[in-house]
């Protein structure tokens, strides 16, 4: 079966992005504050006004600047916000962190919205996946389908590009805002997940965006950090200056090595072996 042909996320795009939302009547989204859950909140409410609520899952791997950022887009758009707290850390699976991590985070995090929202009377949950999601190696889509979880920017075709040229046409203030991912993805595969792990990868991740850089990962290798900000970054990542701020500040955290990787942000990288 062929694939769909992408929409270019224009004034078309939007049309019928509203098609759809008005076709569900009323709409839970699970909102994260990315900008791909922001467009389809933002349509949501503008299409189904108080018919569509926002629910963002808080929990130990969630960093509490992104919680802060989706409150914010919430005020903007003028819709409300249903915090739900979980912790992912209960389950033992998990804290192990092998290749059903994330099935096991998502399906924890997609059990509370179908509830909500009958509690609320609201049709269906959304989210938002959008096309080029669907290439990746994502067990968190199989627990979307698992739970009815529909993707509106899947079924109008939308991807990253589209969704970015939407939100802007639409005067959202994040609609450039980088891809961001929980914090266990930033701990190798077969790591232990703590607590104590987490809170210095926030910690260190927040020092780097306090210093300039939008696109951040600290990478954590058995307690060694690693590094990656975005290409057009990596040259004010490697000053001598900066160097040395960056490595004593990351090291005074509790990292036992710090290394700034020169190939830059790469999605899923923390898998890849640490080299010196």
């Amino acid at each position: 079966m062929s694939s769909p042909t992408r929409s270019d996320g224009g004034t078309e795009s939007l049309d019928l992005l509203r098609t759809i939302m008005g076709d569900m009547d009323s709409v839970l989204v699970a909102f994260s504050g990315g900008i791909d859950s922001t467009l389809v909140l933002k349509v949501a409410h503008d299409v189904l006004d108080a018919r569509a609520v926002a629910v963002t899952a808080v929990s130990p791997t969630f960093p509490a600047i992104e919680l802060a950022l989706s409150q914010t887009i919430c005020k903007e758009i003028d819709a409300r916000q249903i915090i739900h707290e979980t912790d992912q850390l209960r389950d033992p699976a998990f804290v192990m962190n092998t290749t059903s991590r994330c099935y096991r985070c998502k399906t924890d995090l997609y059990s509370a919205p179908g509830p909500l929202a009958a509690r609320l009377g609201l049709a269906y949950v959304v989210n938002g996946v959008q096309c080029d999601d669907l290439g990746d190696d994502r067990p968190g889509l199989q627990a979307a389908r698992e739970s009815s979880v529909r993707s509106p920017l899947v079924e109008a075709a939308m991807g990253k590009a589209a969704v970015r040229k939407a939100a802007r046409l639409l005067g959202l203030s994040n609609w450039d805002k980088p891809a961001a991912a929980c914090l266990a993805s930033r701990i190798a595969r077969g790591e232990t997940i703590t607590v104590e792990r987490l809170r210095r990868i926030e910690a260190a991740e927040e020092f780097l965006l306090r210093e300039g850089f939008r696109q951040v990962r600290v990478r954590d290798h058995g307690g060694n950090a690693r590094v990656e900000v975005g290409q057009d970054e990596l040259v004010r990542l490697f000053e001598p200056m900066m160097q040395d701020f960056i490595t004593s500040r990351l090291a005074a955290l509790g990292f036992a090595t710090v290394t700034l990787d020169p190939a830059g942000y790469r999605q899923g990288s923390a898998n890849k072996p640490l080299v010196p």
